[in-house]
């Protein structure tokens, strides 16, 4: 547990009083988590019940959520002298190079890895496409979307969330906690993902989609932000996730069953548990040679 100050939190006093904004001054973090599952499936909900919209575009509302809550709170909490602060969290670049290696390529080498694994247990898992332009536009596509997703949906999660959490736990738990709502926000996301043969259960595919591999990809990212204080490294580190997600989910053939459908997931998971078992041991061992 740690109860040093954390970038992104100015102290404000519980006030007194009644209302809304004396509430979510004494409870900021179940103030913004609620309106910022409202916001993005209130959002889908209603994009989906004006019909001519998948699922799949429909959750293009999602990221708006976690972005709006984070700076209106922070409007309503700080004021002008909160929005000036996130004005300069989100102009940290100045971090080492190794930050912005291990940021941008940790998720891509893991997922490419995992999709030629995959490719051999599975022969046919992923279709491709026919032509060259329609690869490029897949990945181009998938980059785009990313970034978007990296910036909206951290600068509510990391913006806000995390510095808020961290006053009170360590690394691992503050990721486990933003894993577990993180992954229960996509809920509509993957509600209806199946087995085309019936033989997985959805339940459990949504299980392993959501809670496999977010949890451990989200410590990875607490702990970078822990080193570097860098809101804007946070996005890019999501920013390649959510691109190979998508392009992963538009290069499959769609006729995967049985395990094979949760075998990218669960790979992935296994990869992130691993780099996480790395980073803490590193750190104990750091730690046991600074304290002899």
């Amino acid at each position: 547990m740690t109860t040093q100050p954390q970038p992104g939190v100015p102290l404000v006093s519980g006030a007194a009083g009644k209302g809304f904004s004396s509430f979510t001054r004494r409870h900021p973090l179940p103030v913004f988590y609620l309106l910022a599952f409202f916001i993005s499936w209130g959002g889908m909900a209603a994009i989906l019940s004006a019909g001519h919209l998948t699922v799949t575009w429909a959750a293009a509302a999602l990221p708006a959520g976690p972005a709006a809550a984070g700076v209106s709170l922070t409007a309503l909490l700080y004021g002008r002298t909160g929005l000036r602060e996130l004005g300069t969290r989100l102009r940290q670049w100045r971090v080492g190079p190794r930050w912005y290696l291990f940021a941008l390529l940790t998720g891509p080498i893991v997922m490419a890895t995992t999709a030629a694994l995959v490719s051999m247990m599975f022969p046919g898992y992923y279709a491709g496409t026919t032509t060259l332009e329609g690869t490029a536009a897949i990945i181009l596509g998938g980059l785009l979307v990313g970034l978007a997703v990296g910036i909206l949906e951290e600068l509510g999660w990391t913006g806000f969330a995390l510095p808020r959490l961290r006053r009170r736990y360590g690394i691992l738990l503050t990721g486990l906690i933003m894993a577990l709502l993180w992954g229960t926000w996509h809920y509509p996301m993957f509600a209806d993902s199946t087995d085309p043969s019936g033989a997985m259960p959805n339940a459990v595919i949504v299980a392993v989609f959501l809670f496999a591999w977010l949890p451990p990809f989200r410590v990875l990212m607490v702990w970078v932000y822990d080193r570097t204080g860098s809101l804007p490294l946070a996005m890019l580190m999501h920013a390649p996730l959510s691109a190979g997600a998508f392009i992963n989910s538009f290069m499959a053939s769609g006729t995967a069953t049985g395990m094979a459908v949760l075998m990218p997931a669960l790979l992935w998971g296994a990869a992130f548990w691993t780099i996480v078992a790395v980073v803490f041991l590193v750190k104990a061992r750091r730690l046991r040679d600074a304290n002899p």
